[in-house]
């Protein structure tokens, strides 16, 4: 696995603000405003955002949810010709369902010093994923922010 900080194209950015689109649903929902899609070949295979609470469902993430649809849309569970676009890091549940998808590439915005895949080991994903960090970093950590302070 490498991983590129800083190093993105303006499709990279594009799609990141798919994902942005994806968390804005999340937020509408009061659920964490995370979101993710799937490109493949220049096409969205699949989207999805946070619905933990409103499924009652810890699986429930973004990135689980673009998986699924991904998969679904492809016909087959492994997207190795796939980039995921998300915005947080993937926690380790993710991570691991990125690494059994095989998922080409990972290009998220914010990092997640609390829960994310980092924290809890080097490299869960499969050994041939690529990872761009910090795309519209700023714009995905301010939702979050955000969202949380307006809890507290």
């Amino acid at each position: 696995m490498s991983d590129t900080t800083n190093n993105w194209t303006r499709d990279d950015e594009r799609y990141m603000r798919l994902a942005l689109d994806e968390a804005h649903k999340a937020l509408e929902r009061d659920e964490v405003p995370i979101g993710a899609v799937v490109v493949a070949r220049g096409r969205v295979v699949g989207r999805g955002h946070n619905l933990t609470e409103t499924l009652c469902d810890v699986t429930a993430h973004a990135e689980m949810q673009a998986i699924t649809a991904a998969a679904a849309t492809l016909g087959g569970k492994y997207l190795t010709d796939c980039t995921l676009y998300v915005t947080v890091e993937p926690c380790l549940m993710c991570a691991g369902a990125i690494a059994w998808s095989q998922m080409a590439r990972v290009v998220y915005g914010a990092r997640d010093d609390k829960r994310g895949y980092h924290t809890f080991c080097d490299n869960p994903l499969h050994k041939k994923t690529t990872v761009t960090t910090g795309v519209l970093a700023d714009e995905c950590a301010q939702l979050m922010i955000d969202f949380f302070k307006n809890k507290r």
